[in-house]
């Protein structure tokens, strides 16, 4: 274990002064590419080293990568044992284990469920049925529930929502809310609001559950600060309680999450809010040029509510940002895949992993991918569709969740007809029928006489037969440990893992979709093996939502050899040598909403965003035209490109900066793709 000179000596002198002021609340600010990660292992480190307790501290991040790669560090520096008795995590992972211990007095079962995406939309459909359709509801619900989950992040109740309704659509979003939530508390389940607002709860009203978090957790972190919303800083607020050992590590110039509720005024307020706070600026950039950082600290001045930084690294000027004008958006992604193919030519040891097209928008994904296609460049879509989103996936834990929670009635008509199983929707509207009278599990319906006489006599021999199944699951999976074989063997119990075939006609289909429920059970066995202590069901079905929720973006995304194509959310916490800067033009970057809204700052904070990505050399590219909606228009330049400090930007036609490929090049770079290729 390092001893506190080591540590200070091996930091910055700011971000020694942030790993050695402990007590008291402090506000780093960490710039992009500042070492923020470094600063809050390195600051764990300092306090284990000068006798604080390891199961006195906790840390709070957004995803498991993040919580993962402290943890990796900080054993590093301490040694695993050690490590381990710090407790660091996403708020969920944080805010589920005091839910599994005290959620009982709200009411709860500690054998809940989470609700997924999926549950949500059929939770929603089914509340919306049943306060009654209307044609505000049918149009309108995913809007109806983004606002709900708006309101339960600002830690709204059911009661706050009906009395705050301003109009229609407010009144028509809490009577759904209620309903919503009823449907949730009947059946045992929470959504990923649920989690922080429930927690919340029970520290508001339980103050002795409070006090024993306090007392234990008397030292306390937060990375990435600036993404926190509302429920999110009450949590905060609360956990560091008079003492307020609260260390904050954030930069409100990468705040770009404020339409899904994140408030950077958390983070802007925060002196005013702990009073004596010690504030550390972190400016020392080192993973970009200076001309980079130059063009960065110029875009984001223009925003005046901020608190002030300027990056600066000793990595040299760099080159000049390049800003490139196409005749419209497929001329934009010709030009970007020949430069690609240009530059790895004249230098060899450039890789396609080193490069990335970054975009405002989704929708610009496509005529990019094509461009790159027509060259034969290998690329990787970041947030394309992830493993365990696939349907065969989301069934086979459908099935689990019912073994953990009998009361998930949602999961148990999933399930019902995948396989068909002769439980047609007569059967279904009368467990419904059953579950409205008696408010219980359907899963305890499905074995009672009432309903085995009201089915057909295939759909009675199935439904006690999966009734059995689940039964005697109950007690072989009671036991923590062999999970895998476990999840194998009951999902052929069931007739889920054979009766793939009936649910998929296709034979080949049928197939490759039960390699896929096998490579789940496989990853069932990684989480087991890289686990110290036999892992229960419950254990890992947490662990799945949760990755599920936060982790969209693979890690192996970054390393396939393929030139990366995010957005520029997506790409926040990544970094590559060279980027393109894509759709440069008004009404895409910044949005048309933004602008109609006159809500700049958080594009700005966006275009920041994207700046700070590149390493080495920046591209920006626009078109003079473009097809919108269908309709070829004129682009105009984006306002954002007037904020680019002139001396240090070259502004080119695409055609100026491509060369003719020589034949040796050209087969060089075929050379590469098939080496890929075989790899």
């Amino acid at each position: 274990m390092l001893t506190k000179e080591e540590i200070i000596n091996s930091l910055n002198p700011e971000q020694g002064e942030a790993a050695k002021t402990l007590h008291g609340p402090v506000l780093v600010l960490a710039g992009a590419g500042t070492g923020k990660t470094r600063v809050i292992t390195y600051r764990i480190a300092y306090m284990l080293a000068s006798g604080i307790m390891g199961e006195e501290i906790l840390g709070l991040t957004f995803t498991n990568k993040a919580a993962n790669e402290m943890r990796e560090r900080l054993s590093d520096l301490v040694g695993a044992d050690l490590a381990k008795k710090v407790t660091l995590g996403t708020f969920h992972s944080f805010c589920i284990s005091v839910l599994r211990k005290e959620i009982s007095k709200l009411g709860y079962l500690p054998t809940f469920t989470i609700a997924d995406a999926s549950d949500q939309q059929g939770l929603f459909k089914q509340a919306a049925a049943e306060i009654g359709h209307n044609k505000l509801i049918d149009d309108n619900l995913s809007l109806l529930s983004n606002r709900i989950s708006l309101w339960k992040n600002q830690l709204w109740s059911v009661e706050d929502a009906q009395n705050y309704a301003l109009n229609d659509f407010d009144a028509m979003a809490a009577k759904l809310y209620q309903s919503y939530q009823n449907l949730l508390e009947m059946q045992n389940m929470v959504d990923f609001d649920d989690m922080i607002m429930l927690v919340y709860r029970i520290f508001s009203e339980k103050p002795e559950v409070l006090e024993h978090y306090q007392n234990r957790f008397r030292y306390l972190l937060v990375d990435e600060y600036q993404d926190t919303n509302a429920a999110q800083f009450r949590l905060v607020e609360m956990l560091a309680g008079k003492n307020c050992n609260l260390c904050v590590v954030g930069d409100d110039d990468q705040s770009i999450y404020g339409w899904r509720g994140a408030d950077v005024g958390n983070i802007l307020d925060f002196p005013k809010i702990f009073p004596g706070t010690k504030e550390i600026k972190l400016e020392q950039n080192y993973r970009s040029t200076n001309k980079i950082l130059h063009a960065a600290n110029a875009v984001i001045a223009t925003n005046t509510n901020r608190h002030s930084k300027n990056l600066w690294s000793k990595l040299g000027d760099g080159e000049n940002i390049k800003v490139v004008v196409t005749q419209n958006g497929e001329k934009e992604a010709e030009f970007i895949a020949t430069m690609i193919s240009q530059m790895m030519a004249e230098n060899p040891k450039l890789t396609y992993s080193d490069f990335a097209i970054l975009y405002r928008s989704n929708h610009l994904s496509r005529q990019l991918e094509l461009g790159l296609r027509n060259v034969s460049i290998p690329y990787i879509l970041v947030g394309g569709q992830e493993f365990f989103k696939r349907k065969e996936i989301k069934d086979a834990v459908a099935y689990l969740k019912v073994l953990i929670n009998p009361y998930d009635n949602q999961n148990l008509l999933r399930i019902l007809p995948t396989p068909p199983r002769g439980l047609a929707q007569k059967a279904v509207d009368k467990l419904k029928e059953m579950q409205n009278r008696e408010h219980g599990s359907m899963l305890k319906f499905m074995g009672t006489e009432e309903f085995l006489g009201a089915v057909p006599k295939k759909g009675a021999n199935e439904a006690a037969n999966l009734v059995r199944v689940y039964r005697e699951a109950k007690e072989y999976f009671a036991e923590p440990g062999n999970l895998a074989a476990k999840i194998k063997h009951f999902l052929t119990e069931v007739g889920y893992l054979n009766g793939l075939q009936a649910i998929y006609k296709d034979l080949e289909d049928a197939k490759n979709r039960r390699e896929n429920v096998d490579e789940f059970i496989n990853a069932v066995a990684q989480f087991e093996a890289k686990s110290e202590e036999a892992v229960t069901l419950a254990q890992y079905l947490e662990s799945f939502a949760l990755l599920e929720e936060t982790d969209k973006n693979d890690d192996k995304s970054t390393q396939e050899g393929g030139v990366i194509l995010s957005t520029v959310h997506a790409s926040k916490g990544l970094e590559f040598p060279i980027v393109f800067l894509v759709a440069l033009e008004r009404n895409i970057f910044p949005h048309e909403r933004s602008i109609e809204e006159g809500s700049l700052d958080e594009e700005m904070r966006l275009f920041y965003v994207a700046i700070t990505r590149a390493k080495k050399e920046l591209f920006i590219t626009r078109a003079q035209e473009r097809f919108i909606r269908g309709m070829k228009k004129i682009s105009l330049p984006s306002p954002f490109l007037e904020k680019l400090p002139a001396k240090i930007v070259e502004k080119a036609k695409a055609e100026d900066l491509i060369k003719p490929l020589t034949e040796e090049a050209v087969d060089d770079a075929f050379a590469k793709i098939f080496q890929i290729l075989n790899d």
